[in-house]
């Protein structure tokens, strides 16, 4: 109850305070000028062609009138309260202008002014000293270095921004740490004719974060859907802890660059070499439900149908058409979505044997023919609407000059209207002709999302469907294994040096401490103590060469597999000696345990909001392969079975061709056992056990790394 207070609290708190930023009554512009093309000019400019409902004062000490609008001295010289201030000034008048705000009583500040921490040293302390002043009397800011907010509400119309697209009121709502992708973004839903709610760009983000602005619009009701695009998190945590939350009441559609970068940081553990640059934001997103994608225009294209249809209750599609090959396609895509085409129920078979023209094809798809006026349409919506097996329709429309496009239109703007179930329309025709564009604008106006291709049209309706995913997926919390043993592991650790490699002894007694099943193993410095364990272990046996200056040992000799007896030990050792001369040599000796899969689990500290869990076949094929998943610690039973399921290879683990398959729970529990190490020792940088080898009734590891 304490957490949910607390949540509560804190989601109040963030209305509360940043109201005042995008719900502004009136807007103090600090830099305004005459100067037709400055900032502090366009945004005067912007709020006046906004129609912004609130009080404009620009500050100007030389001008007395800016736009027509008076001008003051200093915001002292205003008369009334002011709720929100934009700053265009020299960065080193900031921190006086800040404690000036406060003074004054603002709450809310937009720093335009670029030279702050993005400019090195002088450029922090700059943004240091005016931030310090801001905490003092309450201030938020928002920025610097940014283009600021825009509020769509006709009750404000606040343009506090120095772009130039000027949107309709929608209900999709845009946040990006970029100011160019977001302005871009805006201008594609222009392009799109969808409406826009509020939006947001806040370049440094030294105070007001994207995880705030998306908390915010998550409480907005005005705000359908959310779009996001970010370089990164400076605080990943605090992200997690948002979109978790506001994700489950309404979807975040977002996009992080950077996929691309030359190649990942160098890492001597699979783990690290195989996690991407990009994979630490994507686990975020996958672990809160946020629809990541990478192409902007199918995230543009899926906020339109976001921004006037439902949610599917289910995966099973009907689909309407006119045409055959469109529907074709479209059935591919959907299909490739995770979508059904369900067969019809008899009923619905005979009411459109009645309604429908005696060609018309009658199933799912249902093919209305080219000859099907609006009639016909509204009859296959109608059986649609009713199907108790149907969620979602899909509407090929082409305009064929025969037929009363308009009337078409208007049926499927009035079935969709009843907001039973989304439709998605691929909308074929000629724009250039004045009769389509007056069909076009039924349907737009209607509120009906219309594609021009039918890939894109089944897109959209895959991401409607994957949203409904997200809402139903119970991930569950993550077990706490109360039998592990903390204290061994912290004193081992203690005693290790950070940036290497822990030999393999300390390694096996950490996965001990914590129950993870390990091939029985002991290390010997000579020979006569090798074959001692050997003969207590019971042949055959494995030895690996033991030193902290050998890494991939395998490579080099320094793994013998498969000794049965004392001769064969001795030559082991005697080549591992000739292979690693020089060393601080020991011998791991260990059961050898052929037969099972070999199976690799990993983890690379490569997040702020966690490691990453990586699963995947072992062995070379890890390298050959690479056939691996991620998830984000601490990871939960489910998503620990979705790992063993999403693999490529997933079939093999259930075992082929005569071969039994393996104990996924025992490989499950040793993922969840790993996810609670590294949570509660986050200073381990790396770890693999590669292989785990996992029999019809156990999982061991074999072989395992750890770097601090």
């Amino acid at each position: 109850m304490g957490v949910q207070n607390s949540i509560a609290s804190k989601q109040m708190s963030i209305k509360h305070e940043l109201d005042t930023l995008f719900k502004p009554k009136s807007i103090a512009i600090i830099g305004a000028s005459s100067k037709e093309l400055s900032i502090g000019n366009v945004i005067t400019k912007n709020l006046i062609h906004f129609n912004y409902t609130g009080k404009i004062y620009p500050i100007n000490p030389k001008e007395p009138e800016i736009r027509g609008i008076k001008a003051y001295p200093s915001i002292f010289d205003v008369p009334d309260e002011i709720d929100l201030a934009h700053v265009i000034i020299p960065s080193k008048f900031v921190p006086q202008i800040i404690e000036d705000c406060g003074k004054k009583g603002i709450k809310s500040v937009i720093i335009n002014s670029a030279g702050f921490s993005e400019m090195g040293d002088e450029g922090v302390a700059l943004q240091n000293a005016f931030l310090e002043n801001a905490k003092k009397y309450g201030v938020r800011i928002f920025g610097p270095n940014c283009q600021g907010i825009i509020n769509c509400d006709p009750d404000y119309n606040a343009y506090c921004d120095f772009t130039f697209t000027f949107p309709k009121p929608g209900t999709i709502s845009i946040v990006a740490l970029s100011g160019g992708v977001g302005a871009f973004i805006m201008q594609s839903l222009f392009d799109l004719d969808i409406g826009m709610r509020m939006y947001a760009s806040n370049g440094n983000a030294c105070d007001i974060s994207i995880s705030d602005v998306v908390e915010y619009y998550g409480q907005d009701t005005g705000t359908k859907a959310i779009i996001l695009y970010t370089e990164g998190f400076h605080n990943p945590k605090e992200f997690l802890e948002t979109a978790k939350i506001v994700a489950k009441k309404k979807p975040i559609l977002a996009m992080k660059s950077g996929r691309t970068e030359a190649g990942a940081k160098a890492a001597a553990s699979h783990t690290g070499s195989l996690a991407g640059v990009d994979i630490s934001t994507e686990l975020i997103f996958e672990k809160t439900g946020v629809l990541s994608f990478t192409n902007e225009e199918e995230m543009c294209q899926a906020a339109m149908a976001f921004s006037t249809q439902p949610i599917p209750k289910g995966n099973r599609v009907g689909i309407i058409t006119n045409t055959g090959g469109p529907a074709v396609i479209a059935t591919d895509e959907l299909v490739s979505a995770g979508l059904e085409i369900p067969p019809l129920s008899e009923k619905a078979v005979n009411i459109l044997k009645n309604t429908l023209l005696p060609e018309a094809t009658i199933g799912n798809p249902i093919d209305v023919v080219a000859t099907g006026g609006g009639a016909h349409f509204r009859s296959a919506l109608d059986v649609l609407m009713d199907e108790e097996n149907i969620d979602s329709v899909f509407i090929n429309f082409v305009t064929a000059p025969f037929t009363d496009t308009d009337e078409v239109a208007r049926n499927i703007v009035e079935v969709s209207k009843q907001k039973k179930k989304p439709i998605i329309c691929n909308f074929m025709t000629n724009l250039s002709f004045e009769r389509y564009q007056h069909t076009a604008k039924i349907m737009r106006d209607g509120g009906v999302p219309c594609y021009s291709f039918p890939t894109t049209a089944a897109k959209a309706l895959g991401a409607l469907y994957k949203y409904h995913k997200i809402q139903s997926r119970e991930i569950g919390e993550a077990m706490v294994f109360d039998d592990v043993e903390k204290s061994t592991v912290f004193n081992i650790l203690s005693n290790s040096e950070k940036d290497k490699f822990l030999s393999s002894e300390n390694v096996f007694k950490i996965l001990e401490a914590y129950k993870i099943a390990v091939a029985n193993w002991a290390i010997a410095d000579s020979y006569e103590k090798a074959e001692q364990i050997s003969s207590k272990i019971g042949y055959p046996v494995v030895v690996k060469a033991e030193s902290p200056e050998i890494v991939h040992k395998s490579d080099k000799g320094g793994v013998v597999i498969n000794i049965k007896c004392k001769d064969e030990l001795r030559t082991a050792i005697q080549n591992i000696n000739k292979n690693f001369s020089g060393t601080n040599l020991k011998y791991l000796v260990q059961k050898f345990m052929p037969g099972g899969k070999e199976l690799i689990i990993g983890v690379s500290a490569g997040s702020n909001a966690g490691h990453l869990i990586m699963f995947g076949m072992g062995g070379i094929y890890v390298e050959v392969l690479k056939d691996v998943v991620f998830k984000l610690s601490p990871v939960t039973q489910t998503e620990a079975q979705e790992m063993l399921s999403t693999i490529k290879s997933a079939k093999l683990l259930d075992g082929v061709r005569g071969q039994l398959g393996i104990d996924k729970k025992s490989v499950v529990e040793i993922i969840q056992r790993i996810s609670q190490l590294v949570t509660d020792f986050p200073q381990i940088k790396e770890m693999d056990l590669n292989p785990v080898m996992a029999f019809s009734d156990k999982a061991v590891a074999v072989d395992a790394r750890i770097k601090l």
